[in-house]
């Protein structure tokens, strides 16, 4: 399983909401380049990065601020980026895989813009990472700050049948808050998309990673901490190694369950 540490940018600093919530920030670092590469000293290989100041409409230096610190994280030797955050256009789009970005997340624009989110798929493929945000199972957008008449259910269908193959789901009442996650949650929206997704809110524990790890590849692709690691609750190098782990016994439990079967 991918581990992806989180860099959550406002006005070029590393930040942290609670719940999405803009008033609700704590600062980490002014220095996102030098965060990204103390992930990559401790063995980091992803990087999430995602751009609020785009997602909250920000004024032009926010603006600016954060495309250079995206630009210099992309720049870091030894890792790769997943980044997101206000990707509204084929623009934005090509910006960023300009800047060199391995994985770019579309949210907002997915149910505001289906034309774009349509065109994106078929331009950019694998590139593209489908950002699902719920609360009770109904699509938030706009830095969540508003919901929408559409399940999450529904969108994931519907994107799946775009051709996005790449998804990560953010359980939006546990994101920021450390209150543990919801493995079962992740295996409905996997289900529904025909495809493993990245889990995304409320790991507080090494036990959070290794239960989703367990639940296997076909699955959860991936896992995206943030708070958790910068306040302390576990080392980056003790959850790499909890996703390792966790993935080695969910092949362990599918060999086993293979030999179980009659011939």
């Amino acid at each position: 399983m991918i581990l992806f540490p989180a860099i959550d940018l406002i006005a070029g600093q590393v930040v942290r909401l609670q719940r999405g919530d803009r008033s609700k920030m704590t600062v980490y670092s002014t220095d996102p380049a030098a965060v990204a590469r103390d992930f990559v000293a401790r063995g980091a290989k992803w990087i999430h990065v995602v751009d609020l100041s785009a997602t909250f409409e920000e004024d032009a230096d926010a603006l600016e601020k954060n495309r250079r610190a995206i630009a210099a994280i992309c720049q870091v030797p030894g890792i790769s980026v997943d980044t997101g955050g206000g990707v509204r256009s084929m623009e934005a789009v090509a910006r960023l895989a300009d800047a060199g970005a391995k994985r770019i997340a579309i949210g907002t624009a997915l149910v505001r813009d289906p034309g774009f989110a349509e065109a994106a798929a078929r331009e950019y493929g694998e590139l593209l990472v489908a950002d699902v945000a719920a609360r009770d199972g109904q699509v938030r957008v706009n830095g969540w700050r508003e919901g929408e008449a559409l399940q999450a259910d529904e969108l994931v269908s519907r994107l799946a049948a775009l051709g996005y193959r790449h998804l990560v789901f953010t359980d939006i009442a546990r994101d920021g808050m450390q209150t543990g996650i919801d493995v079962d949650a992740y295996r409905h929206i996997s289900g529904v998309a025909g495809f493993p997704v990245v889990a995304s809110g409320g790991i507080a524990t090494l036990a959070d990673i290794r239960a989703l790890a367990a639940a296997g590849p076909a699955v959860v692709e991936g896992a995206i901490t943030g708070r958790a690691i910068y306040e302390g609750n576990f080392s980056l190098e003790d959850a790499l190694a909890a996703a390792a782990t966790g993935s080695a016994a969910a092949r362990v439990a599918s060999e086993d369950q293979k030999e179980d079967q009659p011939c």
